[in-house]
Formats: C-alpha cells, sequence, structure tokens
C-alpha cells in the first residue's frame, strides 16, 4: 500500500469535510460526539467489524460520548486509500447515529 501525496490527501479531504490531516503525525483525525456512551461504544463496535475486514485498524479513544480518532497506515508511513476507506464508512457509520463533530 502507498502513502497518499499531500495533494492526494487534500483531494480525497473534499469528500471528507470534518476530518484534518495532521502533517507532523501522517493522519487523518475526527472527534465524534454521541448522544450516549451505549452509542457511541455500538459505532466502535460496527467500525471493529469493518476495521477487521479490511485489516486496518484505527488509533482510536473513547470517553463517555466522544471517540476521537487517528488513521494512518504504519506499514507504509502515512496516509493510504486504506484510511480513506475506512474514514468514509466511519462517517456513515456516524452520519446513521446523528454523530456531532468535536
Amino acid at each position: 500500500m502507498s502513502v497518499l501525496l499531500q495533494q492526494e490527501i487534500e483531494q480525497h479531504l473534499g469528500s471528507l469535510p470534518d476530518w484534518q490531516f495532521n502533517k507532523d503525525k501522517h493522519a487523518l483525525e475526527i472527534g465524534y460526539r454521541f448522544d450516549s456512551f451505549a452509542s457511541a461504544i455500538s459505532f466502535m463496535m460496527q467500525i471493529a467489524i469493518i476495521a477487521d475486514k479490511m485489516n486496518h485498524h484505527p488509533e482510536w479513544s473513547n470517553v463517555y460520548n466522544r471517540v476521537h480518532i487517528s488513521l494512518t497506515t504504519h506499514d507504509a508511513g502515512g496516509v493510504s486509500m486504506l484510511d480513506i476507506e475506512l474514514a468514509k464508512a466511519m462517517d456513515k457509520a456516524a452520519h446513521t447515529r446523528q454523530a456531532g463533530i468535536l
């Protein structure tokens, strides 16, 4: 899996407007706010299944109703298409749960 150039990342962020590119960490980042702890954990479980099928796992943390996410492809040393695809799946799942953005 090859790393995307910054210009390519910025183009993909057009379809992921709430995500930010962290240049220092070479990662895509976002924070979601759900209506409850149960909703946040349900989101994480749904994404865990998707991530496992992709064999691409997020760095994330959960505090009550908030989930903070960082996506990077460690083997490649930066953001790859796997990160873009997983971010899109996360946005779709978060949208169905009416999550807010932190």
